[in-house]
């Protein structure tokens, strides 16, 4: 009997544009969780290239690497320089309440 290898996915390998990578940060933010948006922004971190993305923030591989992991909510200072490190920025609108 053959075994079948497998490897963990990884979302970092089917981010190939900029539309993919938008519509999945929007997917993300919609669902309100700081943990997802973590680990999706590292998802992107990875598919991107984590060693700009540590240049760009002054942050280093292993911080963000930590930080974007998805175990915990990083800092808002870290969020947000990763978010503007990435080419991203936040907007807010207002929720529309059911009438």
């Amino acid at each position: 009997m053959s075994k079948i290898k497998t490897r963990p996915f990884d979302m970092a390998n089917y981010l190939g544009s900029e539309e993919e990578i938008t519509e999945y940060l929007r997917q993300v933010l919609e669902d309100g969780d700081p943990c997802e948006l973590a680990a999706a922004l590292g998802d992107v971190a990875r598919a991107r290239g984590m060693t700009q993305l540590a240049r760009d923030t002054g942050l280093s591989r292993e911080s963000l690497y930590k930080s974007l992991s998805g175990e915990r909510a990083p800092s808002s200072d870290t969020l947000l320089k990763v978010i503007r490190a990435l080419g991203f920025h936040l907007t807010i609108e207002p929720v529309e309440q059911p009438q």
